[in-house]
């Protein structure tokens, strides 16, 4: 066999795909083009004679021998940040600070995983939450008071923040399991005219569901709060209204048969986060792992 093409890229282009189940958003992961991340697996396809995924198929299923390479890959990218993190420890001593800001209820069943593997990480980085949840966590960045805020939708751009992209998620609608919505394939912004939007106590305009999928209908709920996920499923359940929120805070609950999850339209809602960085930060080693820890667990 000719030498083998493999290179760093190409294994962050496979652990990519793997993690996502898309090319599209594979190609977001590791900044290139949707055609780029295609010819790169065409090249390694042709190298070793066989196909890397299964074509047209929702979500991406890899083959044998792609499944194969995607364990080397995670075996190779795991011992070269491993290495890379030393390395920038012995360099700069490994300490510095990360404050940060959040304006997402739910963003703690994924960050505090992250913040423990960084906790592990970099044991010198003094790592802190912005107490209470914030509205405005870009004026904390820009104010100095956070070094890093997690925020929906891409803001405008501004001077001295750096934002970038931390991964793409599907919020769904949430009803209960004896509800007739639950039959249906997917929800409709009508639907949730006779029903009350069961929803976390903040302005209408930081829900997903009413910015993206109710709002542009034209479609007005009647709203009820409730400070807690646990509550808001609660409620959904005993057939007090219906909720949406993203997949991965409600899963447990669906694997249960507790509430049942629907696509917000045919094509479901997919929404994504980011990561506002003071600039002079971005570039920190112990940034950078954080951010790509968030990616590769989310």
């Amino acid at each position: 066999m000719a030498q083998s093409p493999l290179e760093i890229r190409h294994l962050q282009t496979l652990a990519a795909l793997a993690d996502t189940g898309s090319l599209g958003r594979a190609a977001e992961r590791v900044f290139v083009t949707p055609s780029a991340l295609s010819h790169q697996l065409k090249a390694l396809e042709t190298h070793y004679g066989a196909p890397l995924f299964e074509r047209n198929t929702k979500p991406l299923r890899l083959t044998q021998a792609g499944q194969r390479l995607v364990t080397l890959a995670r075996e190779v990218l795991s011992a070269t940040a491993q290495a890379e993190r030393e390395i920038a420890q012995w360099v700069s001593g490994g300490s510095g600070q990360l404050r940060i800001a959040v304006e997402c209820h739910t963003c703690f069943d994924w960050l505090m995983p992250a913040m423990d593997a960084l906790r592990e990480h970099w044991p010198e980085v003094e790592l802190d939450l912005v107490s209470g949840f914030q509205a405005e966590p870009m004026a904390l960045v820009e104010g100095g008071v956070a070094d890093l805020a997690v925020i929906h939708d891409r803001p405008a751009a501004r001077p001295g923040v750096v934002v970038e992209t931390l991964f793409r998620y599907e919020t769904l609608g949430i009803v209960s399991p004896r509800d007739p919505l639950a039959a249906r394939p997917h929800l409709q912004p009508a639907d949730f005219t006779e029903r009350t939007l069961i929803s976390y106590p903040v302005d209408e305009a930081m829900l997903d569901v009413v910015r993206h999928f109710l709002a542009p209908a034209g479609i007005k709920p009647k709203r009820r709060d409730a400070e807690l996920t646990v509550a808001i499923l609660q409620l959904v359940a005993s057939g007090r209204g219906i909720a949406a929120l993203p997949r991965w805070s409600v899963t447990p609950y669906l694997e249960r048969g507790y509430v049942v999850g629907k696509p917000l339209g045919p094509e479901g809602l997919s929404c994504e986060l980011y990561a506002a960085i003071p600039e002079s930060l971005s570039g920190k080693p112990y940034m950078r792992d954080f951010i790509d820890t968030i990616r590769g667990g989310a």
